[in-house]
């Protein structure tokens, strides 16, 4: 009766920013755009997300290899931070050694912009992509 009457009240979903876009950092081109992919370890894509538990957030980096969508390295946090993306990263070097060529993409945050993080990629031999602001892919 009440959502006939459209008395009942609208649930607001609590919402976390995860992407700090707003930085000094170089942006990197896309070189995923319009690309198949055929091979595994050719195209690692990364991306943070927050979880809510019962009193604040945690934050999740994950990386995928694209080819077969498989999750290749992850590391949660109470920070989101510079350390997070790199232990994903790590962790995802760890599980696979891509050859030099391997593109990673992520979309423009701090984290994945940062010098320690593009540093890190550049001396495994990774191409570097990013996503224009507000479009993942």
């Amino acid at each position: 009766m009440m959502r006939e009457s459209s008395l009942l009240c609208a649930v607001k979903r609590s919402y976390k920013k995860t992407m700090n876009s707003q930085h000094p950092y170089p942006r990197y081109p896309n070189l995923i755009k319009n690309r198949a992919v055929s091979a595994i370890n050719e195209v690692w894509v990364a991306d943070i997300t927050y979880i809510r538990i019962a009193t604040s957030f945690v934050y999740l980096a994950v990386i995928l290899d694209s080819f077969s969508r498989k999750v290749v390295g992850y590391a949660m946090s109470n920070r989101l931070d510079t350390e997070l993306a790199l232990a994903a990263l790590k962790m995802a070097l760890g599980e696979r050694q891509p050859l030099p060529g391997c593109i990673h993409h992520s979309d423009q945050g701090v984290q994945n912009a940062s010098h320690e993080y593009i540093k890190e990629l550049k001396h495994r031999g990774f191409l570097i992509s990013m996503a224009r602001t507000g479009i993942p892919l």
